[in-house]
């Protein structure tokens, strides 16, 4: 019998939850760079659940997600931060590990507040290159949201909400691309997933459980799209309202949503994702 203290992150706005990657989700370097979500004043199954808002953990992630908004642990929880990086890299420069995947709590901003839960390695992306859109003017005319990038690269598909409206599009549209639209997701969600080539969510974050199983199978997917509002059959980003068979189109690393249907392109260079 393994008897342990429990630590919360629920206790107040100065302590929190989270999850980081060590290494840099776009592209291959040998440093450690912090990356992932975390939360103030909530538990670590609220990130997975996808129930809640999240914010970057560095200030570089913050700036190129382009979330100039948001907090960032680097910039409102030092503390937790530094500790954080200092774990970080003892782990792989010292101890040689591959690339992980921390979760972590804290009961309070000062370093001594810092719980360690669990680490694994990494999971590698299945692919390292990814289309992205074409540039043009009728692409930008078409931006009506943005979320968080979360997997995969360009995708235009149409609107799916529920698994007959998937079953119809694959019976009338065999070759079309789906886009499976979520409030957001659930373990039983695993199924309409699995049948579409797309995925966004109202809630979530880099590191929830629509985010991993995205990743996980090899979809495009955008995530934490807090100005959507999901309906029955229906979802509306902004002002823009939307129904099940509309073209809509998913940038999966910059996090945007276009309205339509838009061209892609090879991108120029390799693509390295962690989930």
């Amino acid at each position: 019998v393994i008897v342990q203290a429990m630590v919360f992150g629920n206790l107040s706005n100065y302590s929190g939850s989270g999850v980081l990657f060590t290494a840099h989700p776009y592209r291959k370097v040998r440093r450690v760079a912090l990356w992932g979500d975390f939360t103030p004043g909530n538990q670590g199954e609220d990130i997975v659940g996808g129930l809640v808002s999240t914010y970057p953990i560095s200030r570089e992630q913050r700036e190129t997600a382009g979330r100039d908004g948001d907090l960032s642990m680097e910039e409102d929880f030092p503390e937790i931060y530094k500790q954080l990086f200092s774990i970080s890299k003892t782990l792989v420069y010292d101890r040689k590990w591959n690339p992980q995947e921390i979760e972590f709590t804290y009961e309070s901003p000062e370093a001594s507040g810092l719980y360690i839960l669990q680490t694994r390695d990494m999971v590698s992306a299945k692919r390292e290159r990814f289309e992205v859109f074409s540039p043009s003017a009728d692409l930008e005319a078409s931006f009506i949201g943005k979320g968080i990038g979360v997997s995969g690269g360009a995708l235009s598909g149409r609107i799916v909400f529920t698994l007959e409206d998937i079953q119809r599009f694959r019976r009338e549209e065999p070759g079309t691309p789906l886009i499976l639209i979520r409030s957001d997701t659930v373990p039983e969600d695993v199924r309409e997933l699995s049948l579409t080539e797309g995925l966004l969510t109202a809630k979530g974050g880099q590191t929830s459980h629509a985010a991993i199983v995205a990743f996980e199978l090899d979809k495009t997917a955008v995530v934490g799209c807090h100005h959507m509002v999901v309906n029955e059959g229906s979802c509306q980003i902004n002002r823009t309202l939307l129904r099940r068979g509309d073209w809509i189109s998913l940038d999966g690393r910059k996090g945007l949503v276009y309205l339509g249907k838009h061209k892609t392109q090879d991108e120029g260079e390799p693509y390295h994702r962690s989930p």
